[in-house]
């Protein structure tokens, strides 16, 4: 197999056969690294709880109308209160979104390892698609609308499209980066080019890929929300305009809250992924 060592040299093994592995033990965190994930896990959760505890008290405080802001437990009296109408509603969302990433997945890993693989493609797609990050959905999910009529699948389509260039152009910059030396050890060792691409030079580029999904998740359900709204039979992005429409804040506080947790579930599977591809320690190619 071949290794990255702490000096940063790679070496061959069983058989000659060529593959990258870790050079930490078990990939398991050390005590101290455990302590202070554990640390700063407990950081975050009492400055989350305190910045809460403010929020509530402000607005009990201040008196301040429920149609201009409202507190944290009125947020989560409306969950409750309205959950029959949210339920619906979160389940149509998360399949839309959920499915849409996982399409656009492996379709952006292709598409990278096509743009790296081919010059010619590189040089004529690959600064339109960097163009194409910088529209506003504002102006594309119109366009869907029409192709699509108000229908899920169009949904699907837009989250699936718009996620599909992060993970794209990471899979490509990750694989540009994989230095000269890991293609040449396994080159030598008698692997063939292709087998070089997939075993070794997309183990390597693993991080930059799983940053770009990171990137892509962070936006599935905004984008998915947010087509809703243009134009939906149901789904957060109604329930989230029916809100607006009536001046009902905490009902608009509460959506919010449904695509956070979403989003979290999302970026938590991204970083499931993670830890499963890399271990939890995956800092063990850099560069």
């Amino acid at each position: 197999m071949l290794r990255k060592t702490h000096s940063g040299s790679v070496h061959a093994g069983e058989g000659g056969r060529p593959a990258v592995g870790e050079t930490r033990s078990s990939g398991r965190p050390t005590g101290h690294s455990r302590s202070r994930r554990l640390a700063d896990t407990l950081i975050a959760t009492a400055t989350t709880l305190l910045l809460l505890v403010l929020w509530q008290v402000a607005v009990d405080v201040t008196h301040v109308s429920s149609r201009v802001i409202t507190g944290p437990l009125q947020v989560a009296q409306t969950l409750v209160e309205e959950w029959d109408i949210l339920w619906p509603a979160t389940s149509l969302t998360a399949v839309e979104g959920f499915l849409g990433f996982f399409i656009a997945v492996p379709l952006g890993i292709a598409f990278g390892v096509c743009l790296y693989a081919s010059h010619a493609l590189r040089a004529g797609l690959y600064p339109l698609l960097t163009f194409l990050q910088t529209l506003p959905l504002i102006t594309i999910a119109p366009l869907f609308i029409i192709w699509f009529g108000f229908e899920p699948v169009g949904k699907v389509v837009m989250v699936a499209m718009l996620s599909l260039f992060p993970v794209a152009i990471g899979t490509y910059r990750g694989l540009a980066s994989v230095p000269s030396y890991f293609s040449d050890v396994a080159l030598t060792c008698g692997a063939g080019k292709l087998w070089t691409l997939f075993h070794v030079k997309m183990r390597v580029a693993a991080r930059q890929i799983l940053s770009g999904m990171r990137i892509s998740a962070v936006y599935v359900f905004g984008t998915a929300v947010t087509a809703e709204y243009l134009g939906a039979q149901n789904g957060l992005g109604i329930t989230l305009q029916a809100a607006f429409n009536s001046f009902r804040t905490p009902l608009v506080l509460a959506v919010t809250v449904l695509v956070v947790a979403l989003t979290g579930l999302l970026t938590g599977l991204v970083a499931l992924v993670n830890s499963l591809w890399l271990g939890r320690d995956d800092d063990n190619f850099d560069m």
